[in-house]
């Protein structure tokens, strides 16, 4: 993930998370995340292009590579680089969508259904007994964020969140391995703890 995309996200939660904190877990600096903060809504010099590549995609269903989008702007008077073309799509996540082929499948068959464990009981007597999860989607500058994260039903605290560019199965699988791994610690920062205790 860019540097650029990082800030934009300690940004959007600057008000419920300390900005020091989220610098450093990010592995970015605060002088870089406030220089980022004072270039907010400056115009950016890619804007127009980017504008231009988003109605050609728009008119085709986001089915041209940059070659062919290149080709277009060409049309419309943007004479631009390949090179910058496919930059700029790449920074403002206008690439386009490969589409593969879906098998048919009807209602009810080679589906799997889960067991419905919460049956819309989102309370919780004791931490760690009822965990959600959810993927949010923050738009930034250089194309979409998603944001994965697991709440603790007990006292609605986030358990664990990891951001990725691209929305996968492994998002989720890693947010959940963060979170267990980040309570197996603290039990044991626990076990540790009471054993140190004199009677």
């Amino acid at each position: 993930m860019r540097p650029k995309a990082k800030y934009h996200v300690i940004y959007v939660h600057r008000d419920q998370y300390p900005v020091q904190m989220m610098c450093q877990f990010f592995g970015v600096s605060r002088s870089g995340y406030y220089s980022f903060v004072k270039r907010l809504g400056k115009p950016e010099t890619d804007a127009d292009l980017a504008k231009a590549i988003q109605k050609c995609q728009d008119s085709c269903d986001r089915t041209y590579g940059y070659r062919r989008v290149w080709r277009w702007l060409g049309s419309q008077g943007f004479h631009r680089n390949k090179k910058t073309v496919l930059r700029v799509m790449k920074k403002y996540g206008l690439l386009s969508e490969i589409r593969r082929r879906r098998k048919w499948v009807q209602m009810g068959q080679q589906v799997h259904k889960y067991e419905n464990l919460l049956n819309r009981q989102f309370h919780a007597d004791r931490p760690n007994s009822k965990w959600v999860t959810d993927i949010s989607y923050i738009h930034t500058g250089q194309g979409v964020l998603f944001l994965s994260m697991i709440r603790d039903l007990y006292d609605n605290s986030i358990v664990a969140y990891k951001t990725a560019t691209q929305q996968t199965v492994n998002l989720v699988l890693d947010t959940i391995r963060l979170a267990m791994k980040k309570e197996k610690k603290k039990v044991a920062l626990n076990l540790i703890s009471y054993s140190g205790v004199t009677w």
